[in-house]
């Protein structure tokens, strides 16, 4: 199985090294020197990793027979796939490849139906789920303890927990609005029994 395990950036410096949009949990196993990336687009590559190395945050990397800043230039917006066993699974327990929650279904803990996942945004704070709901419309779930709570991949789903209004905002507006329909109607019978009231006592 091929995934997209980076995006090449703009050319840093003028030795043939490039930033990279790093889009895999385990950087140092798929983006380490001597790994071998095929592209998107295909005549770019396949790219031989020379170096890497962490400069300001971002992740450098130079790549076999590209050393001047005009090579390096040419290979921007250049997907790097990698070749992964679909198969193989994390070193931690509690982390997933892209392609194991791709198309899992989104449910909460009582069963009501969210949406299925159609792709993870690698994000520099936090993950997020984009999570296509049954009308079409998407939201974008957390990929965190506190909110993702169970992802079971023979049941083929992910449980969440979602704080109020994450996943339907509108519903929390109707809520409200119903709720003042609901004070707005117990005010009026009030006043009219208020009303109703006085009338008695005039009698």
């Amino acid at each position: 199985m091929q995934l997209v395990v980076a995006r090449i950036g703009r050319a840093h410096g003028i030795k043939g090294e490039v930033t990279v949009e790093v889009r895999t949990d385990e950087p140092e196993l798929r983006l380490g020197p001597g790994a071998v990336l095929a592209t998107d687009p295909a005549s770019a590559g396949p790219l031989t990793i020379e170096t890497g190395r962490v400069h300001s945050g971002r992740l450098l990397l130079r790549f076999a027979g590209v050393h001047d800043r005009t090579g390096a230039e040419a290979l921007r917006n250049t997907l790097l796939i990698a070749d992964v066993d679909p198969d193989e699974r994390p070193e931690d327990e509690d982390e997933y490849y892209d392609h194991q929650l791709i198309d899992l279904d989104v449910v909460t803990a009582d069963g009501t139906e969210v949406g299925r996942i159609t792709e993870i945004s690698h994000l520099p704070t936090q993950d997020l789920f984009v999570v296509e709901r049954p009308d079409g419309s998407e939201v974008y779930v957390p990929f965190v303890s506190e909110i993702v709570t169970d992802i079971d991949l023979d049941e083929q789903r992910a449980v969440i927990d979602p704080p109020p209004g994450l996943i339907d905002d509108r519903a929390e507006i109707a809520s409200a609005r119903d709720a003042a329909a609901e004070d707005a109607a117990a005010e009026d019978a009030a006043a009219e029994d208020g009303a109703a009231e006085d009338a008695g006592d005039e009698a």
